[in-house]
C-alpha cells in the first residue's frame, strides 16, 4: 500500500463541490490504493447530514478518532503553533504526521504554519 492522504474540511468540501483538482486527487490514491484518513474532528465540522458526496467518501475512509492521546498531542502542537487555535487542522496535523501521510487541503497556509510547529516532514495539496 502507498502512503495515505489525511483530507480537512475544506478537501471534503471541495469534493461536495465538484472541485476537479480534488477528484483528481482522488482518483490518483484510489488507483495506487492509498489509504485515506479523515479525522473525527473534520467530520463534526463538515457533516450536516444531507451530503451524499460527504457520506461516500467516508465510507472509503478511515475516520480517526480524536482520543485522549491525538487531543493532548493537539493541544501541545497548538501551544507551538504561535496563535493557532484551530483544533480540527491541528488534528488534521498530527495524524498526518504520525503516518507521513499528504494532507489535502483548501488552505495549505493555515496547515503549512502548523507542519512547521511539529517540525514539517509532510506533504501539502491544495485544492
Amino acid at each position: 500500500m502507498a502512503s495515505g492522504l489525511t483530507l480537512d474540511s475544506g478537501a471534503l468540501i471541495a469534493a461536495e463541490k465538484q472541485n476537479r483538482q480534488f477528484w483528481v486527487i482522488w482518483a490518483a490514491a484510489m488507483k495506487r490504493e492509498a489509504r485515506v484518513t479523515v479525522p473525527s474532528a473534520v467530520v463534526a465540522q463538515t457533516w450536516r447530514g444531507n451530503s451524499s458526496i460527504i457520506a461516500r467518501l467516508l465510507n472509503v475512509c478511515d475516520v480517526e478518532v480524536l482520543d485522549e492521546d491525538i487531543a493532548k498531542r493537539v493541544g501541545t502542537l497548538l501551544a507551538k503553533g504561535r496563535g493557532a487555535s484551530d483544533v480540527v487542522d491541528a488534528a488534521v496535523v498530527v495524524g498526518a504526521a504520525q503516518r507521513g501521510d499528504t494532507i489535502v487541503t483548501s488552505d495549505p497556509s493555515d496547515i503549512g504554519r502548523l507542519l512547521e510547529a511539529a517540525g514539517g516532514g509532510v506533504a501539502i495539496l491544495a485544492v
